[in-house]
């Protein structure tokens, strides 16, 4: 580390709250100790300031009967400690891991909540650094929903001209924060309350609409949409179907006259079945033999846009979305060209995409191989999913 840098770690510590029980999620294991993503809630959390190398030191408050499970879950780094909190009281907690840094005062503190585990650089970048001027800082949003008060009976408007929704790690002066908890020995619903009454100038930083705040059931399950699950997924797939006796075959939905059909239990559409399969490996949900079981006979002859709206559905349902699909046909006849426009348009429909997403090509494998002699065709299809 640059000298620079090393003086700008020392001015900066952060305080982590993770002392509360958690009861509106409901369980019995706090949320901070529930999984998202692998691992648990808290460690988003530290691995994000463990990576900022602003950060000297960082204090875990953890509720009292966790601090051994707490300090095993989390990574053996000399910069991380954990101590024990108040399950009842948020500003306690506090206050304790102020009470853990004061031997060593650093010239910032940021003060952040285990539950809002969408937490990154950039936002702490923003926070450290406003801190050299501002007194306290914190990350906010604008409030893009109407509003209505309810209080009193009734429902009353209410302008959200000039109304933020605030975000932690809330960040302060050392002197500022300190001074605040000394004044006081109430509660306060966040830190910022603190100095707002002291008159202390607060400025707002961007936030983040994945920093968002765990608190009741569905709550998880958003988060392991925006934070957990990576952005892009990209799937391969392969398939392949031998001649028997026919007078056509079915390619990416469309029917193109030929000498042989294609042998399968459904209607052997080689193009949408490694579709089908690139889809459900981009997701790890298995093949298509997982989802419909050639034993299994309501799937004999079945048309195969079932089985690629089938895995469409699957993504859309997990929060993603297809971004194009490229498709390759290897065949020597019949002749793809011919019929590759229209196999590109059914394609585009069964995906519920613009057509310019959706590629089909065909190549030979120049008289090699089992498609070279005429026995068979295969496809294979890679797709890319965005959340």
């Amino acid at each position: 580390m640059h000298n620079q840098e090393a003086l700008l770690a020392r001015e900066s510590a952060a305080i982590i709250v993770a002392a509360g029980s958690g009861s509106r999620l409901g369980g019995q294991v706090p949320k901070q100790f529930l999984m998202l993503g692998g691992k648990p809630v808290l460690r988003w959390s530290v691995d994000a300031m463990l990576r900022c190398n602003k950060i000297a030191n960082i204090i875990v408050v953890a509720p009292p009967a966790f601090v051994a499970e707490t300090t095993a879950l989390l990574p053996g780094d000399p910069r991380l400690r954990v101590i024990p909190g108040s399950p009842d009281s948020r500003t306690e907690s506090v206050r304790a891991g102020l009470k853990a840094l004061s031997g060593h005062p650093p010239a910032k503190v940021l003060i952040h909540d285990a539950a809002r585990p969408g937490l990154s650089l950039d936002v702490l970048d923003e926070l450290i650094t406003a801190l050299d001027t501002a007194p306290a800082a914190c990350p906010a949003l604008p409030v893009a929903d109407a509003l209505k008060d309810t209080r009193g009976g009734g429902v009353r408007s209410v302008a959200r001209d000039g109304l933020v929704r605030v975000q932690t790690p809330q960040g302060f002066q050392w002197d500022v924060i300190t001074s605040a908890y000394a004044a006081t020995t109430d509660a306060a619903v966040d830190d910022l309350t603190l100095v707002e009454v002291r008159g202390a100038k607060i400025t707002l930083t961007p936030g983040s609409e994945t920093l968002m705040k765990i608190t009741y059931p569905e709550d998880l399950a958003v988060a392991e949409k925006l934070i957990a699950s990576p952005a892009l997924r990209v799937g391969t797939g392969f398939d392949v179907h031998g001649f028997e006796p026919g007078d056509a075959v079915i390619l990416c939905g469309v029917r193109i006259p030929h000498t042989q059909k294609l042998e399968g239990h459904s209607d052997a559409d080689a193009g949408w079945h490694a579709l089908t399969d690139a889809i459900l490996g981009a997701l790890a949900l298995g093949d298509i033999g997982d989802h419909f079981p050639p034993s299994d006979p309501q799937w004999k002859g079945a048309a195969s846009v079932k089985f690629l709206k089938h895995a469409v559905k699957l993504a859309y349902d997990r929060g993603f979305r297809i971004a194009n699909a490229d498709i390759t046909i290897l065949a020597e006849r019949p002749k793809i060209s011919p019929h590759r426009e229209a196999m590109r348009l059914a394609t585009a429909e069964a995906l519920d995409v613009s057509a310019d997403v959706v590629s089909v090509k065909a190549t030979t494998t120049e008289k090699l191989g089992f498609v070279g002699r005429e026995e068979g065709i295969a496809a294979q299809a890679v797709v890319l999913l965005n959340r």
